[in-house]
């Protein structure tokens, strides 16, 4: 089971959005606090429909907090534009329970967590021209699909 991971969430319809993708996907939705909405929002639970009351939710006052309470041999995956190491090449392969840990839509993951973090950071090839970067629901979407891509057997 893959963790989406949201680091300062800004915006309750993604945060919405990444509950209703953990259901379809098997996946566990972890948010770090501070929120910049309420886990009440009409918003949260409009995009998230009848889907919601199913999402595996936890929530952490801090990264650290989760970083202490994960399992021993867990592996960190920090989504940001400015990774070098791409999702389709990652330096170490995709496990089944990975976290993959998304920054706040305004400004995305801080760069001191980047830089402590460098080995573990990656990013969603662009090759258009004009995009700084993707929607979070979409880039949510696209890395947690291509990690259930590479760790499930095929069909």
């Amino acid at each position: 089971m893959f963790r989406i991971v949201l680091y300062h969430p800004e915006i309750p319809h993604n945060t919405g959005a990444a509950g209703r993708l953990a259901v379809a996907a098997g996946a566990e939705l972890h948010l770090i606090r501070p929120l910049g909405f309420s886990l009440e929002e009409k918003y949260l639970r409009r995009v998230g429909l009848d889907y919601w009351k199913y999402v595996p939710l936890h929530v952490w006052d801090s990264l650290e907090q989760l970083l202490s309470s994960a399992e021993s041999d867990a592996q960190f995956r920090f989504l940001s534009t400015k990774a070098t190491a791409s999702i389709w090449n990652p330096p170490t392969p995709w496990k089944d329970g990975d976290y993959l840990v998304f920054g706040p839509e305004s400004r995305g993951l801080p760069e001191s967590l980047l830089r402590n973090h460098e080995a573990q950071a990656l990013r969603i090839p662009m090759p258009g021209q004009n995009a700084r970067s993707l929607n979070l629901s979409t880039a949510i979407a696209i890395v947690l699909y291509e990690a259930l891509r590479c760790t499930s057997s095929p069909s």
